[in-house]
């Protein structure tokens, strides 16, 4: 058998006996008592950071919530890890410890949260490592690189008893909570389909060549879990979205914020159909996944769908908000942090404009969460399901057909092709426990 990494200390047996995974256990997870009991209401936290790029958004949100510790930086990059310190320097009463390895944060017991912004790719190893050390975790979305690996997340999460977090910001927001109830009330009367999208002006990530490793970098621990590949230099640290082996283009970067929001409005979890039509229509380059589509969602009686063009802002279009939904009585649309309500007619009827936003919202109810004993507002299991929807949109795109899902099995139907792609494939000593 591959040798799985441990934490030093940690024996293979050890680790196999706290982290293994059963296909059932993840069906039964929903089950089970999902977290330990509560800490102290005041009890200080002590967290450490991994990724250093997103990361540095989840160190301001800490900076400004009570009775935190960030005891560690992280990663990969020794620039970055002296750019964060930097950055901190005198604004935390002690210096946190700067490490390249994660896994000398999960060895230290005093740590109690791990927070996790590093590439898609790493999600799932290292919420099941961290777990499994007796950590929570907050990991960055989509929270996980397959639909295989978000199985495996939520079973940890449930057998550790910890208390996993997605970073779906907008779940917490107020504004936008305030918006669902609204829908829930009835007030665009029977809600009937939700559309999202996504507009950018990314540039050509151009061909990659060969080259040294950059001084600093730790190129093999950055890929992880990954097969490992020949360095190329335009990969590190944001192009590895755009690649299937590692990334989960658009839909797994962005769309999962629109597509939560527009699962969570509509009350819907899983689809019967799914289609993802569109194509890198911009340059011609190393970009494998698409810049510019449209997903389409059906859940039998009501759909939702997300476009995004990713090189071009459309700004002849207009201003658009984020998520819109339709009813048989109106239309109700985010705006920012707030929302609209409109009839039939496109008469403004309610509105709510400004609002709490932004990350320390959602890091805080994280936390409180931890100290309380009650389920954080993105939960992974609540999470994984958003996740979903964009690893079958890639399905869909990748394999050019529609792809029809099983709620209840919450398996691909009679298509073994697409069936393929609902895992991938790990680096030898790197596969999850199952």
């Amino acid at each position: 058998m591959n040798k799985i990494p441990a934490l030093p200390g940690l024996s293979r047996r050890h680790f196999l006996q706290n982290s293994s995974l059963l296909a059932a256990g993840a069906l039964l997870a929903g089950r089970q008592s999902w977290v330990n009991a509560a800490e102290e209401p005041g009890k200080k936290l002590v967290v450490g950071v991994m990724g250093l790029g997103r990361g540095l958004d989840h160190v301001r949100a800490l900076l400004t919530l009570p009775n935190v510790e960030v005891a560690y930086l992280c990663d990969v990059d020794e620039k970055r890890r002296a750019s964060a310190l930097k950055f901190l320097n005198g604004k935390l009463p002690k210096a946190p410890q700067a490490v390249g390895d994660f896994r000398r944060i999960l060895e230290d017991r005093a740590v109690d949260v791990l927070f996790i912004a590093t590439p898609n790719f790493w999600h799932a190893s290292a919420t099941i490592l961290a777990c499994a050390a007796g950590k929570h975790v907050y990991v960055e979305k989509p929270g996980s690189g397959s639909a295989w690996e978000g199985e495996q997340m939520v079973a940890a999460a449930r057998k550790h008893k910890r208390v996993v977090q997605q970073g779906m910001q907008r779940r917490s927001w107020p504004g936008i909570a305030e918006a669902v109830e609204k829908l829930r009330s009835g007030v665009i009367g029977k809600l009937t389909f939700a559309r999202s999208w996504y507009n950018n002006t990314r540039q050509t990530i151009g061909k990659g060549q060969p080259a040294p490793v950059p001084a600093g970098l730790d190129y093999t621990l950055w890929q992880g879990p990954l097969p490992e590949r020949p360095y190329v230099d335009n990969l590190v640290h944001y192009n590895w979205h755009w690649r299937w082996y590692c990334g989960n283009g658009e839909l797994g970067n962005n769309g999962i914020h629109a597509l939560d929001l527009a699962r969570w409005g509509l009350g819907v979890d899983y689809p019967k159909r799914v289609t993802y039509n569109g194509g890198r229509y911009h340059f011609e380059d190393d970009q494998q996944t698409p810049d510019t589509g449209v997903a389409t969602y059906d859940f039998g009686g009501q759909g939702i769908s997300w476009e995004h063009s990713s090189c071009q802002a459309r700004k002849a279009d207009g201003t658009f908000p984020f998520v819109v939904w339709y009813g048989t009585k109106g239309t109700l649309a985010l705006e920012g942090d707030g929302f609209k309500v409109y009839d039939l007619n496109g008469k403004l009827v309610d509105s709510k404009v400004g609002g709490t936003g932004g990350d320390a919202v959602h890091v805080g109810n994280f936390l409180n969460s931890i100290r309380q004993g009650t389920r954080p507002s993105a939960e992974i299991e609540e999470g994984q399901k958003s996740t979903l929807l964009c690893h079958l949109g890639n399905i869909a795109y990748r394999t050019g057909r529609t792809v029809n899902f099983d709620p209840a099995t919450r398996q691909i139907v009679n298509d073994p092709e697409a069936t393929k792609l609902w895992r991938r494939e790990f680096r030898p000593g790197w596969e999850l426990p199952v």
